[in-house]
């Protein structure tokens, strides 16, 4: 994916984080989907060449890339996440119970907790299947940290209030990416080195 790209999927972003933010009733729901193609486009990208084919075995990874992560089941029915496909960048969270469900919104657990790796992050995204709900995530991108080890859960907001189409227990309704990040240290200075942009902020770089 080109810089270009990627600065641009950004702003889109944080134009309907702001949207959600303000309870504003005409919200992008086309963005979705465009949200859902661009992860779909990574996960072409980031694909191994050698496991395009149909029929692989163990072989056909690259373990030295692999991070192990521990996973505890807290309900009965949980699903240990899992790749639908060979080269997805995310693992399928199965529902296990509905947390809350009001006019404007509905909680659900996955059933589990993990203990990510430190220097790693979760990140919970919604599935291309959410086209078929009248949901939202509520806040976008669910950020897990690796201290984190109570349940996985998801809160997404209705589209259509009480008649919104919903998940049921069972449904894969998220999916986590998990990355690893840097340990980043702040300095403070008095000034800031110069840059073609500046202080420029929202639209200083065009429509």
């Amino acid at each position: 994916m080109k810089k270009e790209e990627a600065e641009e999927y950004i702003k889109k972003l944080e134009a309907f984080e702001t949207s959600i933010n303000e309870d504003n009733d005409e919200l992008d729901l086309n963005f979705l989907g465009e949200l859902n193609d661009l992860l779909e486009k990574l996960n072409t990208e980031m694909v191994n060449p050698k496991l395009q084919k149909k029929d692989f075995t163990n072989e056909d990874f690259d373990f030295s890339f692999n991070v192990n992560v521990k996973v505890k089941k807290l309900h009965e029915n949980a699903v240990i996440p899992s790749y639908s496909k060979v080269g997805d960048a995310g693992m399928d969270l199965t529902i296990t119970q509905e947390i809350e469900n009001t006019t404007f919104s509905v909680s659900y657990g996955f059933g589990i907790a993990m203990e990510i790796p430190q220097g790693y992050v979760g990140l919970i995204f919604p599935r291309s299947s959410i086209r078929k709900q009248d949901l939202i995530l509520s806040n976008c991108v669910g950020v897990i940290d690796s201290g984190y080890r109570g349940e996985l859960q998801a809160t997404f907001k209705k589209t259509n209030g009480l008649d919104s189409i919903k998940y049921k227990i069972g449904d894969r309704g998220a999916q986590i990416v998990i990355l690893p990040y840097p340990q980043i240290k702040m300095t403070e200075v008095e000034n800031l080195s110069n840059s073609e942009r500046g202080s420029g902020g929202f639209g200083s770089t065009g429509n």
